[in-house]
């Protein structure tokens, strides 16, 4: 037997998972972002501290993410447009795990790339036409993966990074968000 090594501990989450099915209450994690504003329309936004498994924690470093919008819009392209964001998450969420998936079904990755493409009619945010959506009309993700494995095991590769991704739910389905003044 061919030993895989795409870098994902799987005997690790498959650990994690049967001690969470005991302890539903450790599985109760709040991811957090902060966002200062800048100038114009561009922001900075923060991601150091969460809550999981029980307590606060941190990530071994602050990430630091600038957001804008293109000069397209009359603005400084300091960074990706918040949208862009959304199609960032997809993308990595899906190839991780792809990544896991293969690792513990023990199909050898040699590459993985996913393109993700949203549609996206911006009249909606610029007040243009009350009947246009401000959010992406379409998504696509295009995969290209070169494995030790068939197009049938491949497509299945995919099929259940989809159906466990955090970020491929959150898009496709009605998620409460509440909006409050401090």
């Amino acid at each position: 037997m061919t030993t895989v090594t795409n870098g994902v501990n799987v005997q690790a989450l498959l650990d994690a998972r049967e001690v969470l099915k005991g302890a539903p209450e450790a599985a109760q994690f709040t991811w957090r972002a902060s966002a200062s504003w800048q100038h114009g329309v561009h922001s900075q936004i923060k991601v150091q501290s969460f809550f999981g498994l029980g307590e606060e924690r941190e990530h071994k470093a602050e990430s630091v993410f600038e957001a804008d919008h293109p000069e397209v819009f009359a603005a400084t392209d300091n960074g990706i447009t918040p949208i862009e964001y959304l199609i960032v998450g997809l993308a990595s969420c899906l190839t991780a795990g792809v990544a896991s998936v293969a690792e513990n079904r023990g199909i050898q990755l040699r590459s993985v790339t996913s393109t993700v493409e949203g549609e996206h009619d911006i009249r909606g945010i610029l007040g243009a036409d009350s009947d246009v959506r401000n959010g992406f009309n379409d998504i696509k993700v295009t995969f290209h993966i070169d494995a030790d494995a068939s197009r049938e095991d491949i497509e299945a590769l995919v099929a259940q990074s989809q159906k466990r991704s955090a970020v491929f739910d959150a898009l496709t389905n009605p998620t409460n968000v509440t909006v409050e003044v401090a």
